[in-house]
């Protein structure tokens, strides 16, 4: 039977025996920024798992930002959607049936503000990725500057911004009923409760006077912005997975979500108004977040972003086709265990060996088949919370970071390539909100030489401060670049473990940080 003739996943017609994660709850609890595939694998199932074990009134109104293609299926389909976990030897489908209802904020910006202010939200969490948060990259402070950060801030139209619409949805509930609430960021963002209650608060002190001096009090007396750490690879749908859940289940899902089976979050457990009982779930919840945070944005993170640059150089589509080549799998231990795990405490409860273990057959897992394309996108945004602290560390002891310094020749070779030089097919389809700016820099420094483009390129802040005071970083990745465009990925890999391999003592403190050093 085709699935386009199967009747469509509703409440009706979710198989009597398939595994709904729990009963749909009645009372909306949590009002979730970002419907996207992630949220809806990892948040979303957490919570009905909960729910299973304890009820409450945690039911979770979806906010997509301005894509209505999953508000709409949600919508036909009576809020459900199936979650595909799959690896090599197993596919198992679930439906987590947790959501009360799904909005568009752009198209519906008053119901947003109307729930983020409602009296029964108590949890607001949020995955709108890094640049969701329309921070500046130099000073991780808001960027007042943003077109859409002024018009928000002017108030003259419904807000676009993320922290816009949290502020405002903040102002209008301290202005009614004044309950507390949490505000919980989801996203890969060092420090990620922190940098939100800062965004929030820098937006309202940017707001007139009166509406300042309004504000301020409750929020300090009265919402909550824990850290907390996702884990979960969730790679895109298609039609493979629609076909899966039409097998196991017989039902047509236009929006299912693919994942793989493993699944962590950790948080701390600051929540100004209750919170569903996640624990009875699977997550931790300690008063020290940054660890797992650190050891999950580098080790998975980090690792995960070199293993997709040079897997789209080398023509691999996939995450699994790529750390199957020798090359690629020897540069990933290497970065992560001689660059990468120096730079973090490893947590008491985590098993080091078995958590790399683990790392390695995550990203092998061919049945998931994560695709570099969408690994490697947004790499101006990621490797800038996974990148300069780790290479800072190894420069200002003597050493230099050769692994590192391959990430970031490999990402810039993708999507700022030089002329002359094609990636391939997968690197051209990265999406990337740095490739125009980069192009620009190309053309403005690159003539003189590649080294000459980097120091450009890490003056103009892609990853921080602190590594343009280290030109000898610039110069070995410019030298990796050359070796990726005259030779291919491999040998600059393989010039990477060789130098690593011969660097058994500290550059001299004399020559550490000039080029060529």
């Amino acid at each position: 039977m085709r699935s386009t003739t199967l009747p469509r996943l509703g409440r009706a017609t979710v198989p009597p025996a398939a595994p709904v994660l729990a009963r749909p709850p009645a009372e909306t609890g949590i009002v979730h920024l970002g419907l996207g595939n992630f949220h809806r694998a990892h948040q979303a199932v957490h919570t009905a798992a909960a729910l299973a074990r304890a009820d409450g009134p945690w039911g979770i109104l979806g906010v997509a930002g301005r894509s209505t293609d999953v508000v709409r299926a949600m919508h036909e389909q009576d809020l459900r959607y199936a979650v595909v976990e799959i690896s090599p030897g197993r596919t198992r489908v679930t439906v987590p049936a947790v959501h009360t209802g799904a909005l568009v904020a752009a198209e519906q910006p008053d119901a947003v503000l109307d729930a983020l202010a409602a009296p029964g939200t108590a949890v607001i969490t949020m995955t709108v990725t890094e640049h969701g948060y329309t921070f500046s990259p130099r000073t991780h402070g808001l960027d007042l500057d943003a077109p859409a950060v002024r018009a928000d801030l002017r108030g003259d139209a419904p807000p676009r911004t993320t922290i816009g619409r949290i502020v405002r949805g903040l102002q209008r509930r301290s202005r009614g009923h004044a309950r507390p609430v949490t505000v919980l960021s989801c996203d890969n963002l060092v420090g990620n409760g922190e940098l939100t209650r800062r965004l929030v608060r820098e937006f309202t002190e940017a707001l007139p006077a009166a509406e300042r001096d309004e504000l301020v009090p409750w929020l300090e007396s009265s919402v909550a912005f824990p850290g907390s750490m996702v884990d979960r690879i969730v790679p895109a749908t298609t039609d493979a997975y629609r076909n899966a859940v039409a097998a196991h289940l017989g039902v047509r899902d236009a929006v299912p979500v693919p994942a793989e089976p493993f699944s962590m979050w950790v948080m701390e457990d600051r929540f100004a108004a209750g919170r569903p009982r996640w624990e009875a779930a699977g997550a931790l919840f300690t008063a020290d977040v940054e660890p797992y945070e650190l050891l999950k944005l580098r080790l998975l993170n980090g690792t995960h972003s070199l293993i997709a640059y040079l897997g789209a150089l080398d023509g691999r589509d996939t995450i699994p086709d790529a750390v199957a080549r020798p090359f690629i799998a020897e540069a990933a231990r290497s970065v992560l265990y001689e660059e990468y795990l120096p730079s973090l405490t490893v947590p008491a409860d985590i098993d080091l060996d078995g958590y790399v273990g683990q790392l390695f057959d995550r990203w092998a897992n061919s049945a998931l088949g994560h695709r570099t394309r969408q690994v490697g996108s947004d790499g101006s945004v990621k490797l800038r919370q996974r990148v300069p602290d780790p290479a800072l560390l190894q420069l200002r002891a003597g050493r230099m970071p050769h692994h590192l310094a391959l990430t970031v020749a490999a990402y810039l070779c993708c999507v700022a390539p030089p002329a002359g030089f094609s990636p391939g097919p997968h690197a051209t389809a990265m999406v990337d909100p740095a490739r125009e700016s980069l192009a620009a820099t190309a053309e403005r420094v690159r003539a003189s030489s590649g080294a000459a483009f980097i120091e450009a390129v890490l003056e103009g802040g892609l990853l921080g401060d602190g590594l343009p005071e280290h030109p000898a970083f610039a110069a070995r990745t410019a030298e990796l670049i050359d070796i990726i465009v005259r030779f291919g990925p491999a040998a600059a890999a393989a010039d990477a473990l060789r130098a690593t391999a011969k660097a058994v003592a500290p550059l001299p403190v004399e020559s550490a940080g000039r080029p060529g050093a």
